[in-house]
């Protein structure tokens, strides 16, 4: 079971309506998780990936947006549920998740994150 291979290791507030719990995984030090909750009416940073091998989007529970800018300018909407529920987003890419209903989503990185990752983007 995927829960006994995670290793809780805090619970960041990110802004208001935003909390990420992270995780590492105990048999896999290529990548970490983050679950993130966004409440209602919230949204997370407008965030461009700046470092990373792979930065992976789950969508889990809820209903809501997830919007991304690729580097080219061209935007992709992914509204949930019912869009794939797997997005992978590329370095010069920007990402926002958007709220409806209460949300949670899971935020894989591979390598595990690290400050300087993500740049805040004015919205």
């Amino acid at each position: 079971m995927i829960e006994d291979d995670l290793k809780f290791i805090e619970s960041l507030q990110v802004k208001e309506g935003v909390t990420c719990d992270v995780y590492s995984y105990k048999s896999d030090d290529t990548k970490d998780l983050g679950i993130v909750t966004v409440l209602k009416g919230n949204k997370t940073p407008l965030q461009k990936v700046l470092k990373g091998i792979q930065t992976l989007e789950v969508f889990k529970t809820g209903k809501g947006t997830l919007r991304i800018v690729k580097k080219s300018g061209l935007k992709e909407n992914y509204v949930y549920p019912g869009a794939t529920e797997e997005v992978e987003v590329s370095i010069g890419d920007a990402m926002q998740w958007e709220a409806d209903e209460d949300l949670v989503f899971h935020e894989i990185c591979y390598p595990p994150y690290k400050d300087g990752r993500y740049e805040n983007l004015p919205e």
